[in-house]
């Protein structure tokens, strides 16, 4: 990845004594449904000519993305996940449609950490033949997915408890935006519901991946308990436990519950450091149970 794209996140400097992470998508934003439905999955059937599995389509992306272990995960590796579950389902096998195999971007996945719009652009100019086909319709896709997002999510407002809560942050904590949702998308969620001012940063898919985000950001600058990373997916715990930060879960499926519970409780903890060793696991054990490893159909 180009190191510009990550120059605003390399020139964060703290302001206070605590840092906060926060994911925007699922967590700030209960818009995980409206664009896995309307954007990625629609998308998906039209560029790849999966409408005579259509169904079988928003039933996978749906596992992968939003109800699975995987929730949260990039979107270029989700398509690579829900191909492989298709090529699975038996009315999928049955069916006569093809389903991609995606060789090219699986490749590209395993080699780049940036795995953006922007790094598969460059990817694709130093491509050719079948290699540069594949991964123009995988653009295609990403740019149809970007598209549909900005005309749908529109008047969808934070969870309650997120700006009471970043008000309260406010003053004690270097907050920022830490999401693999393109900036673009995101900037304009936050501008219109008034809540950018909370954060110092918006640092979307384009700045690496979340790991990447905390880790330049706050890796080194703040004692690792006085770090948190608040989100939805095992992604986020993963890039909160890559620089030995605490993690705030919000539970899918109960999201205004786990705002009011970080308002009234998780923030006093986390600022009075008592969120390190039994809060902190009793929050991971009970997240741990919302998601499932397998598919319902393979049960």
């Amino acid at each position: 990845m180009n190191q510009d794209h990550q120059a605003e996140l390399k020139a964060f400097t703290l302001q206070h004594d605590f840092f906060v992470g926060i994911d925007s998508d699922g967590c700030a934003f209960n818009s995980m449904e409206v664009k896995h439905n309307d954007g990625f999955s629609v998308s998906l059937i039209k560029h790849f000519g999966l409408a005579g599995i259509s169904r079988q389509v928003h039933q996978v992306w749906d596992f992968v993305n939003l109800y699975s272990k995987t929730r949260g995960i990039n979107r270029f590796k989700a398509i690579l996940l829900a191909c492989d579950l298709l090529k699975k389902m038996p009315k999928v096998q049955t069916s006569g449609v093809s389903v991609p195999d995606l060789p090219y971007l699986y490749g590209w996945t395993e080699n780049e950490t940036s795995l953006g719009n922007p790094a598969l652009a460059i990817e694709i100019e130093s491509s050719t033949g079948a290699k540069r086909q594949e991964l123009e319709q995988v653009m295609a896709w990403s740019l149809g997915v970007n598209d549909m997002i900005a005309q749908v999510v529109h008047n969808l407002p934070p969870f309650p408890g997120v700006r009471e809560s970043l008000q309260k942050l406010q003053g004690r904590a270097d907050v920022i935006v830490v999401s693999a949702t393109p900036y673009e998308a995101l900037k304009r969620e936050w501008d219109e519901h008034e809540i950018t001012p909370y954060v110092s940063l918006i640092a979307g898919q384009e700045m690496g991946s979340k790991t990447e985000h905390l880790t330049i950001a706050a890796g080194g600058k703040y004692p690792s308990d006085r770090i948190l990373m608040i989100g939805d997916s095992p992604g986020d715990l993963k890039a909160a436990q890559g620089v030995d930060a605490l993690f705030f879960p919000i539970n899918p499926g109960e999201e205004e519950v786990s705002w009011q519970s970080f308002l009234n409780e998780g923030i006093d903890k986390f600022f009075n450091g008592e969120f390190t060793g039994e809060y902190q696991q009793q929050l991971i054990d009970q997240y741990d149970g919302f998601l499932p490893e397998n598919p319902p159909w393979s049960q």
